[in-house]
């Protein structure tokens, strides 16, 4: 009887212990995985996966690591985001770290601010605070995803640690899944990943390269859609009370700690601006004012333009860059004449009742359709390919008649980055692969007409008239002291159509690459490095010729998101394709210098048909010059 109940014994004690050891297994995996980066994310260090599935949490735990790093923050709901951190930087001379919460509410903005400016060295603090933020207060769901760290909340410590030690071990199962996969192909953004950890900001990379087209095409796109239909609701600022209250404590806070506290009403698109009563936008404001003096950017003319949103209250940075353009007195970049209104109590409702009765601009104020023109090779007598040189002339002579002014991309650049206007009819007359024929042809035909085009060379023809180290004769390519002769002129600008990023089937091994585009069986990490040394390269060629490295014409035309987001980094600003359409530029918004469309002048196309394709007609004769 003794023997059975001592057996009995072992056995309860051996379950409790393996009970015990399995418990400490599955705390001890979510430990090391740390989804969430509740635990300082010891041993993995991915961060930005951390901060996508909880920046409340992850932020606090990033920062008690890096907190020597900063001395100001921006603290808000997703809207935050797009206030680019280096030109906050360059502004003010701080060093900015952004707290952006997913559909963070007051309570969690006055709880974050707490923690900083009781834990961290804080300067400025910037406050993103919009209209909705007054709808709802302490709205924490309590899931993993939503919650706040405790010690910014004051939560049980133990009850935290708790949750995510016994969280459902799925959720570190996929981190290491993913964490494989971002290794092998994670140079883009993705759905897992969508922070940048140095700056706490949301990785914007993709959105950024976005070509922005015509508005039809724009609001057809599934990503943009809601624009096409907007939906309409009647929301309510109940909360306003508790809302004011946080923003009160955190003023306090700011006030007896010496911080620089600034507050900013981002942009909201118009539509959404008639969810609310019209007294209530108004009341949010003053109810405001009463607290501190603010910039609110909340509407404006660019409320009514849907290509500087992506939905309702999230914005493009071009607008983010625009307001603290205005904040900070940068009269270089173009801003709307009614983007931003300095709010006081004193005058608040007034500036209100003013700012909430803005109105669209029309569209030709702040956009500007250019059509750009693509030749290849000039030549006295006509070739297998390009046109002869007299249907070129033909064409600049029809450019002229009518009524066309040939503008460079630095031109086409100043539009949109700083609002210099553009002659009437603009147009942009490009060469691709960088012939010698086109300075020795057509170089006198643009000076005749007082015109000038851009090249985009084949780095690795410059200067050649064989093909690579294959001993096959191809037509000559200019030298970079011919084309510095030319630039010096002011007929020509050489721009980048790759280093070597034309492959020929039968000259180059196999597989021959086509344009940019990845061969088969290339790693992303091969490909993206392939695509950075190329730019590099074709970037060093360019200064020895005078030229900054700015504009890049996609070979066959064929680019990717991928290759947008490289050149970008590369110092590429503008990008143009073989797709035949008219382009329309927006002032304040630099995607749309980004996969431009071309119209192909082929030896085929008359004069008429080149003006047709553009949409131009003639307006005036030319008369030659006397003979001399």
């Amino acid at each position: 009887m003794n023997r059975e109940r001592l057996s009995s014994k072992k056995w309860l004690a051996l379950f409790a212990f393996t009970i015990f050891l399995l418990a400490g297994l599955y705390a001890a995996f979510n430990f090391v995985t740390d989804s969430f980066g509740a635990f300082g994310d010891r041993f993995l260090h991915w961060w930005s996966y951390d901060m996508t599935q909880n920046p409340r949490v992850s932020k606090i735990s990033y920062l008690e690591q890096h907190r020597d790093e900063y001395d100001s923050y921006i603290i808000g709901s997703s809207a935050s985001s797009s206030f680019p951190i280096d030109e906050l930087n360059e502004y003010t001379g701080a060093r900015f770290f952004n707290m952006i919460m997913y559909g963070s509410d007051m309570l969690d903005v006055e709880q974050t601010a707490r923690w900083l400016i009781e834990n961290c060295e804080v300067k400025n603090l910037m406050l993103c605070v919009q209209t909705h933020d007054a709808m709802q207060y302490d709205i924490n769901s309590g899931k993993l995803t939503d919650i706040m760290h405790y010690k910014a909340d004051g939560s049980s410590a133990l009850e935290f640690y708790k949750r995510y030690l016994f969280c459902d071990w799925r959720f570190g199962w996929a981190k290491l899944k993913t964490l494989k996969e971002d290794r092998e192909s994670g140079y883009l953004q993705a759905a897992y990943d969508c922070f940048d950890p140095a700056t706490g900001a949301y990785d914007k990379s993709k959105r950024d390269v976005e070509g922005i087209s015509d508005l039809a095409g724009y609001v057809a796109r599934d990503d943009y859609k809601i624009f096409a239909a907007y939906p309409h609701y009647n929301y309510n600022i109940s909360c306003l009370e508790q809302c004011m209250g946080s923003l009160r404590a955190i003023k306090e806070l700011c006030d007896e700690n010496g911080v620089n506290m600034t507050v900013i009403c981002p942009p909201m698109y118009s539509e959404y601006l008639k969810y609310y009563q019209h007294a209530d936008l108004v009341k949010f404001g003053v109810e405001l004012s009463q607290i501190t003096d603010f910039w609110d950017f909340t509407m404006s003319s660019a409320s009514f333009e849907p290509r500087y949103f992506y939905d309702e209250t999230h914005f493009r940075n071009c607008l983010g860059s625009m307001a603290l353009a205005r904040v900070y007195g940068n009269d270089s970049l173009y801003v709307p004449e009614d983007y931003g209104y300095y709010i006081r109590k004193e005058t608040a409702k007034a500036a209100l009742e003013a700012e909430f009765a803005a109105a669209a601009l029309p569209e030709e104020e702040y956009t500007a359709k250019v059509p750009i023109l693509t030749y290849h090779e000039t030549y006295e007598h006509q070739g297998e390919y390009g046109i002869t040189t007299a249907l070129f002339e033909e064409h600049m002579r029809a450019l002229y008649e009518a009524g066309c002014t040939a503008v460079g991309f630095d031109e086409l650049r100043a539009y949109v980055l700083r609002g210099e206007p553009l002659p009437e009819r603009p147009v942009v007359i490009t060469f691709d692969d960088g012939y010698l024929c086109n300075f020795e042809q057509a170089g006198p035909v643009l000076e005749k007409y007082g015109f000038k085009a851009t090249v985009f060379a084949i780095g690795v023809s410059v200067g050649k008239d064989v093909y690579k180290d294959t001993g096959r004769k191809m037509n000559p390519h200019f030298s970079a002291d011919e084309a510095m002769e030319m630039i010096a002129k002011g007929l020509f600008r050489v721009q980048s159509h790759g280093y070597d990023l034309h492959e020929v089937e039968g000259l180059d091994p196999d597989p021959v690459r086509v344009g940019v585009l990845p061969k088969e069986g290339e790693s992303e990490k091969e490909y993206v490095e392939f695509l950075r040394e190329d730019a590099r390269t074709m970037k060093r060629l360019l200064l020895s010729m005078g030229e900054q490295q700015g504009v890049f014409a996609y070979p066959h035309g064929k680019g990717t998101q991928l290759t947008e987001v490289v050149f970008s980094r590369e110092g590429i600003w503008s990008t143009v394709t073989t797709e035949e359409r008219t382009d329309t530029l927006i002032k304040g918004l630099p995607q749309c210098l980004r996969s431009m469309g071309r119209f192909s002048m082929e030896k085929w196309v008359s004069a008429d048909q080149m003006l047709q394709k553009i949409g131009y007609d003639r307006v005036r004769e030319y008369e030659e010059p006397p003979a001399q």
